[in-house]
């Protein structure tokens, strides 16, 4: 499975979520799985949008053929886009598919890993982070993937902001020692997004 993650600041608020109510013309395309997304919490302006494809292949003829027609009336709403692609590692938590109707609220977290410790950022995201969060009241679902040049995605889909607040104030200090997290990576950049029910396909 292919994750594909675009982040942007929205200019003209009306115009984007008007346009963004079109890529339901997704449903339908060879491959593709899902997509949603939402506004940031934390940072006024900017958007959050989250696609999950079959595999590159059917991402790529996607890419080819109709994204155009698709994006044509978001143009000019939005401004300093970035868009990356991950390859599906594993589940965070069990059975992961790309619903989001049980969500309020999706955590990324954006990593770049250094060269020399990424099985070991692996390894404890499978076996730290993964148990932690699965384990904790209100985390519905989540998917960590993997990008070239040791970057990697880590997202989670939470019933509520409340219960992610929780999760954070309880545990990550303590499960960033215990994961050894400061040695293993060299940035870390992440958001809290409250997802739109209309955005999601």
């Amino acid at each position: 499975m292919l994750v594909k993650w675009i982040r942007c600041t929205v200019v003209d608020r009306r115009g984007f979520e008007r346009g963004q109510r079109k890529w339901a013309g997704l449903l339908g395309e060879p491959g593709f799985r899902g997509q949603s997304g939402g506004w940031s919490r934390a940072r006024p302006g900017v958007v959050h949008v989250f696609a999950f494809w079959e595999s590159r292949a059917f991402y790529d003829s996607f890419m080819a053929r109709s994204h155009d027609r698709l994006a044509a009336s978001q143009v000019g709403t939005f401004k300093d886009s970035q868009v990356k692609l991950f390859d599906y590692r594993f589940d965070v938590k069990t059975g992961f598919e790309p619903r989001f109707t049980d969500a309020d609220v999706v955590r990324v977290a954006h990593c770049k890993v250094h060269e020399d410790r990424v099985e070991h950022f692996a390894l404890m995201q499978e076996k730290v982070w993964n148990p932690a969060m699965a384990g904790s009241p209100g985390m519905v679902r989540g998917v960590f993937g993997e990008a070239p040049g040791h970057e990697f995605i880590v997202l989670s889909m939470w019933q509520s902001a409340a219960e992610h607040g929780k999760y954070r104030a309880e545990r990550v200090e303590r499960l960033t020692l215990r994961a050894q997290t400061a040695s293993d990576v060299a940035a870390l950049a992440g958001d809290v997004v409250d997802l739109e029910a209309s955005w999601t396909v």
